[in-house]
């Protein structure tokens, strides 16, 4: 059984900068969700509570999930306050007690939220698919999009953990 972790698809990653590929990555992350609601996987919306005045502040209209992201009554939502999920969340012991054959991780920021995932949940020792075409981010001042995502594979394809993380695009999931 999978598990996909969605992480900070929310309305406010719409202000700043363009998302790299996001339209795209949004119908990617929806047929990933289905086929692993399909196979009786667990979907995880991981969604970012910001403080008081952030863009993501609960309850705001940036806080809420994207409109384009299509949800089920069957999925899980775990809010959390860092870039990593499993920080003072139930994020752990919900993936202890449903023990996955693997963590399929996708959502926005690569660099920051994204990455905090992948390693946690690595380290954890989950078998972790970072999904290649499911995860985006804006140009950086020092780097494009495309070379922040190509770094964040090799990085993820290279970590010493428990089981080796494992790139796959979304079609090969």
């Amino acid at each position: 059984m999978d598990v996909l972790l969605v992480v900070d698809m929310q309305e406010g990653l719409l202000s700043g900068g363009p998302k790299h590929d996001l339209l795209a990555v949004v119908e990617r992350i929806n047929r990933l969700a289905l086929r692993v609601r399909q196979s009786r996987g667990s979907v995880f919306f991981v969604q970012h509570a910001g403080p008081v005045g952030d863009e993501f502040e609960p309850l705001t209209p940036g806080w809420q999930l994207l409109s384009t992201i299509k949800t089920e009554p069957c999925d899980r939502v775990v809010s959390k306050t860092l870039n990593d999920p499993f920080f003072q969340t139930s994020l752990q012991s919900d993936l202890a007690e449903l023990r996955p054959e693997r963590v399929l991780v996708a959502g926005w920021a690569t660099d920051l939220c994204v990455d905090a995932t992948v390693r946690s949940a690595a380290a954890l020792g989950f078998k972790v698919i970072a999904v290649a075409d499911c995860h985006t981010v804006s140009d950086r001042p020092h780097l494009s999009a495309d070379k922040v995502i190509s770094h964040h594979h090799w990085v993820w394809a290279n970590l010493l953990a428990p089981h080796p993380v494992r790139i796959a695009r979304e079609a090969e999931v």
